[in-house]
């Protein structure tokens, strides 16, 4: 037992450990760069920065010289601990099957030892938000053939013993597949549902626009009798009724209803945004665009309802057949100059690591520096409600940090160090090991 014991307090005085790094330059995001001075990490948040300080007695210390810190990158758009091997069904568990799902928790189902978050970390990402997609085999993030509402996204740490330990913000929004009139094309516009195909006069895939527009209608009027539904839970809630009994379902909508939690709608097609908007107008609640395609028709009206949106993958191939070669390259671009609040998702578990080049190449694109750091980092922190406490190098923020030996969005760049609240994090995975085990082979 005294040997257990001995053990227990060694851990907790390495997580507890004061870390100070010297002689660095800080780059906070919110303001301009800081050069060679001392940043204290203390009960997991930034408690000092500043050139004259005196390290805390016992306090590891770190020589940071040539080196920079900026804070942790933040993904707006994964699946990180639900889904392993994306062909492996046995691995993945993005859903359920149900149309309305808004009682599941993405939260709960995470597996804190997926290897991909030790891939992501070594490239300096520290949170990301992970969806609950469809369960009806549509697909990851696109809709699947049942569902409208997917569930609740978490957003979450890179690194944790348990899902709970991982956790920043359990509830962090509702995933919602808005209805799309139309194919399957498209990224995040909500397909037709097969059941609707079917009504499409020569089967499914025909384009019959009377019958499509007639299944789109009903999925709105759906979507809408499943709010109004909510809204007289909430007043019986409220009312405390005689006979009344809790629903889970509605339960999990009562915190979006009362605009403490955003609808995070996917929707691609301006047309499919400004009923998203509309949609969210009517039913007085807030909502986060995730993958919009046509930002540049759409921005104008994003802004004006001040509406933030999610781009979805910069470095992918174009949307449609007549789209211009760079339209996924510009849309970053385009956000800008619509004065749209963006961050970036990869919404993939694989492309995750290669956040940081994603919005280096919408930098090539035209979009300025500045703003293609602060869309991985302050502008995520701020749209996910946690501005106060992430996203920028500032004192009494959570500790969510990153050491480089340059511009992070570089690619040659090594991040050196990672610090998730405070605690260092190894750079670490099964790709390093299998890397340093071949290297070694004599």
């Amino acid at each position: 037992m005294k040997f257990i014991g001995i053990l227990l307090s060694g851990a907790i005085a390495l997580s507890a450990q004061t870390v100070v790094i010297r002689n660095v330059d800080v780059y906070p995001v919110t303001g301009a760069e800081i050069k060679g001075v001392s940043i204290v990490l203390q009960d997991g948040k930034i408690s000092e920065i500043g050139a004259k300080i005196l390290p805390p007695k016992g306090a590891r210390i770190i020589e940071g010289k040539g080196l920079r810190v900026y804070p942790g990158m933040i993904d707006s758009g994964t699946e990180l601990g639900l889904s392993e091997v994306s062909s492996t069904r046995e691995t993945v568990d993005t859903g359920e099957l149900g149309e309305f799902m808004p009682q599941l928790r993405a939260l709960s189902a995470v597996n804190p030892e997926s290897e991909h978050f030790g891939v992501v970390r070594v490239n300096g990402i520290t949170s990301v938000m992970t969806y609950p997609a469809s369960g009806g085999g549509g697909g990851r993030f696109g809709g699947g053939a049942r569902q409208i509402i997917a569930g609740q996204a978490a957003l979450i740490h890179t690194d944790g013993w348990t899902w709970e330990d991982m956790a920043i913000e359990r509830s962090a929004a509702m995933h919602l597949l808005f209805p799309a009139l139309g194919g399957r094309g498209g990224r995040g516009g909500g397909p037709v549902p097969d059941a609707v195909l079917e009504l499409i006069p020569g089967g499914a895939g025909a384009t019959g626009f009377t019958a499509a527009k007639r299944a789109y209608d009903q999925q709105v009027a759906k979507l809408n009798d499943f709010f109004d539904q909510a809204r007289q839970y909430q007043k019986e809630v409220a009312a405390k009724a005689p006979g009344f009994k809790r629903d889970l379902k509605m339960d999990a909508m009562l915190p979006v209803l009362e605009g403490k939690v955003p609808l995070a709608v996917s929707a691609s097609r301006a047309s499919v945004i400004h009923d998203a908007i509309m949609f969210a107008e009517k039913q007085k609640i807030k909502i986060v665009i995730l993958q919009p395609h046509d930002i540049a028709k759409a921005g104008p009206e994003l802004k004006a309802k001040n509406v933030p949106v999610i781009l979805g993958r910069v470095l992918a191939l174009p949307d449609q057949e007549d789209d211009a070669y760079d339209s996924s390259f510009t849309q970053p671009l385009d956000a800008y100059k619509a004065g749209v609040k963006f961050a970036f998702g990869t919404f993939s578990n694989e492309f995750v690591r290669n956040l940081p080049y994603q919005a280096a190449t919408a930098v090539g694109f035209g979009l300025p520096y500045d703003e293609a750091l602060k869309a991985v980092t302050i502008n995520p922190a701020q749209i996910w409600g946690k501005g106060a406490e992430l996203g920028s190098v500032e004192k009494g923020k959570v500790a969510d940090i990153i050491v480089t030996t340059g511009d992070p969005l570089e690619i040659q760049t090594q991040v050196k160090y990672l610090f998730i609240k405070g605690k260092e994090v190894p750079l670490v995975n099964k790709q390093t090991r299998l890397y340093e085990k071949y290297m070694s082979r004599q």
